[in-house]
Order: structure tokens, then C-alpha cells, then sequence
């Protein structure tokens, strides 16, 4: 049930306009570009963040950016290193490096001081904020 229907014009083609719906579960998105490579790329990013959307409704879980879980599984890796025998914890050393490594370079594109913010987010994470990440907006 809507309260109005009409026909208008989008460019040079007629289409129906539903509005005032009741239920307001459902719409329509007209789509218009100069050419039809532009158009294809509009419609490719428009599924894509209607695909990311149904994901999140489905799965509102989420996972923290930022370099925070890289920074919590590279300290995890070091605690399983320390009470691994032989080579295998030299190379669970190197991958928590690693992955130390990625909030680094996500700093260092960012124009930060990337030591001085990966310290501080492992001081974070050292004292219980686990949730913790980098943010670039603040360079913090």
C-alpha cells in the first residue's frame, strides 16, 4: 500500500515512483551514467555495498581494524613461542614480526611516525585495551 504512485521522467525515460510506502522494506534505484562503462562500474559498487550490507544485517559481528588483531595474535604467537622448543619458535618469532609489520606500514601510508604508533597500540594492548587499533583519522 502506497500513498502515492506516479510517473515521472529520469533523463529521457519514464518510470513509476513509489512513495509513502507502509511496509518500507522495498525500493528502487535508478542508475544512470554517460557511457556504459560508467554505468557497469556504478552497478559492480552498488551490488558490492548492497552485498557488504546483507552481510552485516546477517553477521553484525565485526572485526577491529587498525592493526588490532595483528597486534593481539602476534603477542599471542610470542607467549606460544617462549614455551616452544627448537627452531619452531624462532620462526613463530619471525611471523609475530610480521605481523607487527602491518599496522606499521598502514601508519607509515598514513604519513605517521609509525614506531612511535605501533608502540603505543602494543602498550595498549599490553595493558588490557584489546580492542585498541590505530586510528588515521587522529594519528593516534
Amino acid at each position: 500500500e502506497c500513498a502515492l504512485i506516479e510517473e515521472i521522467f529520469v533523463g529521457e525515460d519514464k518510470v513509476l515512483r513509489f512513495s509513502g510506502c507502509k511496509s518500507g522494506e522495498a525500493c528502487s534505484i535508478v542508475l544512470r551514467g554517460a557511457s556504459t562503462h560508467v554505468l557497469d562500474e556504478a552497478e559492480r559498487s552498488l551490488h558490492d555495498a548492497l552485498a557488504i550490507l546483507t552481510s552485516t544485517v546477517k553477521e553484525p559481528r565485526t572485526v577491529y581494524g587498525g592493526g588490532c588483531t595483528e597486534v593481539a595474535m602476534a603477542a599471542a604467537i610470542d607467549k606460544a613461542a617462549e614455551e616452544t622448543p627448537g627452531k619452531k619458535a624462532l620462526a613463530m618469532a619471525a611471523f609475530a614480526r610480521a605481523l607487527r609489520q602491518l599496522p606499521a606500514i598502514v601508519a607509515d601510508n598514513g604519513g605517521y611516525d609509525s614506531a612511535e604508533l605501533v608502540t603505543q597500540l602494543r602498550a595498549a594492548h599490553a595493558a588490557g585495551k584489546a580492542s585498541h587499533g590505530l586510528d588515521m583519522y587522529q594519528g593516534t
